[in-house]
C-alpha cells in the first residue's frame, strides 16, 4: 500500500499521486501520519492490528475511519461505536450481529465485514472491506435523478444482494439511499448493501432484539407492516424500501412525504404517492408511464398483493422501460449498453396510455385493495414466490382490472378502517412523540 503524506489516504501500489492533494505517493509504513487534535484515534494502532490514518464518516452510532491493516498491509474501515452507545447493550448486540449476518451472506453486493473485536478505549470495533466510491445518498443530492440505465443496474444488484438474505430468513429492514453505496468503474457501478445491524431473522431459532410495537428503519421507506411494528413483517417490507429507494432515483422525491415521524407514517398508511411518470415531469431523465403499474404493485399496502420479491421488483422496472431478460442479465451489462437499448424504446414507451384516474378512496387504498397511484383498479397478484418479470403491459391489466367491492362493502370498509387508522395514529404518536 501507498499513502499520501497529506491527508492520510491509502492507495494501491500503482497509484503515483494523491488525486485529492496532488501530491506524490510513499511507502503507507513509512509516510508520516498527521494527527488531528480533535480526535486521538489518529495515528493509534487499534486492537493490535490497525493503524487508524483519517476519518471518513461520523453518525449517530459510531465514526468510521479508514485504517491500514498491518499485518495483510490492506486498507480497511474501521467502523468504532461513540462511547455512549457502547454502554448500551443492545446497539452493542446490534453491532456485533451486523458482523454474524454479514459473515453468512456472499459478498458481491454485500459490503464484507471482516471482524468484531473490543477496543483498548472501551468500546467496539467493526472491521469492514474498504470500499472507494460514494453512497446512493450523496449521488442523488449532487445529481437529483440517475439515469434509467444505471437505476435498472442498482435494483439488479441490490436484488441480487437481497434475494440471497431473504432465502436465508433475513430481512433487512433498513433499506435506504445511505445503505447503497456505489463503486463506481468503466462499466458502471458496482452495488454494495451496507449496515445488516437491523436485520430482522425471521428464523425459528432467531434471537429477537426489538420490543413489540417498536420500528426499525427510516419512516421515508417504511413498508405499513413495519411502521405498525407488526411481526408478521417479512422480506416484502424490503421490496416496498427498495420500490420507494426507486421512485425517488426517477422523480427526486420520496413517494411519503411529512414534516415529522408520525406525519409521514400516516402518509404511507392512508395515502397513495403521484405516479411516478407525473412526479417525474420536467426531471432530466423522462418516466415512461409503464413503470407506474410497476409501483403500484410494489406500493400495495397488503404484503400478500405487493410484488412477490425483490427480484420480481428488479425484473418488472427493466421490463418497463423496455429491457428484455432478467435483472440477473442487466446486472452485469455495462451501463452504456443497457443506455442505448433503452433510448431505442423510450419514444415508444412515453407514448403509452396510463390507466385512467378514478375516485380517490382512502379506505381502499388503506386496506390495499386497489392497484392505488389513481387508477382506480385492481392488479392480479403475482403468484406467490414468482420470480418472474412483472409485464410491461401492465397499465392494459389495470384497465382490465377486477371490479371494485359493493357500496355496502365500502362503507363497512370506510367505518372499521377509520376506527383502526384512529387508533393506529395514537400509538405512533405515543411511541415516536
Amino acid at each position: 500500500m501507498k499513502a499520501c503524506a497529506t491527508c492520510g489516504r491509502l492507495y494501491p501500489d500503482d497509484a503515483g499521486f494523491c488525486p485529492v492533494d496532488g501530491t506524490g505517493l510513499t511507502s503507507a509504513t513509512q509516510a508520516p501520519l498527521v494527527g488531528d487534535k480533535n480526535d486521538a484515534r489518529i495515528g493509534q494502532l487499534f486492537c493490535d492490528r490497525y493503524q487508524i490514518r483519517r476519518v471518513v464518516a461520523d453518525g449517530g452510532m459510531g465514526r468510521v475511519y479508514e485504517a491500514l491493516d498491518m499485518q495483510d498491509r490492506r486498507n480497511v474501515a474501521l467502523k468504532i461505536l461513540h462511547a455512549d452507545v457502547a454502554r448500551d447493550e443492545v446497539s452493542v448486540e446490534r453491532f456485533k450481529r451486523e458482523f454474524q449476518v454479514s459473515r453468512t451472506l456472499p459478498h458481491k453486493h454485500i459490503v464484507d465485514v471482516l471482524g468484531f473485536q473490543p477496543t483498548h478505549d472501551g468500546t467496539y470495533a467493526l472491521v469492514m472491506e474498504f470500499l472507494y466510491g460514494e453512497e446512493l445518498r450523496s449521488t442523488l443530492r449532487r445529481e437529483g435523478v440517475i439515469p434509467p440505465a444505471r437505476l435498472v443496474r442498482l435494483l439488479a444488484q441490490t436484488a441480487i444482494a437481497l434475494d440471497a438474505a431473504h432465502s436465508m430468513k433475513l430481512v433487512h429492514r433498513d433499506l435506504k439511499p445511505d445503505n447503497l453505496f456505489l463503486c463506481q468503474t468503466r462499466e458502471g457501478d458496482i452495488v454494495k448493501v451496507l449496515d445488516f445491524g437491523s436485520v430482522k431473522d425471521k428464523g425459528d431459532s432467531a434471537k429477537k432484539l426489538t420490543v413489540l410495537g417498536t420500528t426499525i428503519g427510516s419512516p421515508f421507506y417504511m413498508a405499513p407492516e413495519q411502521a405498525q411494528g407488526l411481526e408478521t413483517l417479512d422480506h416484502r417490507a424490503d421490496v416496498w424500501a427498495l420500490a420507494a429507494i426507486a421512485y425517488e432515483c426517477m422523480t427526486s422525491h420520496v413517494p411519503f412525504q411529512g414534516s415529522n415521524g408520525p406525519s409521514i407514517l400516516l402518509e404511507i398508511l392512508t395515502k397513495e404517492p403521484k405516479p411516478p411518470s407525473e412526479a417525474g415531469k420536467g426531471q432530466r431523465y423522462p418516466v415512461p408511464p409503464t413503470l407506474d403499474a410497476v409501483m403500484t404493485q410494489a406500493f400495495k399496502k397488503l404484503p400478500t398483493l405487493r410484488t412477490p420479491s425483490v427480484g420480481a421488483l428488479a425484473d418488472a422496472v427493466g421490463a418497463a422501460y423496455g429491457l428484455e431478460g432478467v435483472h440477473t442479465d442487466w446486472a452485469v451489462v455495462a451501463e452504456g449498453e443497457l443506455t442505448a437499448k433503452i433510448e431505442s424504446k423510450l419514444p415508444t414507451l412515453m407514448q403509452a396510455t396510463a390507466a385512467p384516474k378514478g375516485p380517490a378512496n382512502a379506505s381502499d387504498s388503506f386496506f390495499g385493495e386497489d392497484d392505488s397511484l389513481g387508477t382506480g383498479r385492481s392488479v392480479p397478484p403475482p403468484a406467490a414466490g414468482a420470480n418472474a418479470p412483472l409485464s410491461a403491459t401492465m397499465p392494459e391489466l389495470a384497465a382490465a382490472g377486477i371490479p371494485k367491492a359493493p357500496p355496502g362493502w365500502l362503507m363497512l370498509a370506510l367505518v372499521g378502517g377509520g376506527a383502526l387508522l384512529l387508533g393506529i395514529v395514537l400509538v405512533l404518536v405515543l411511541v415516536l412523540r
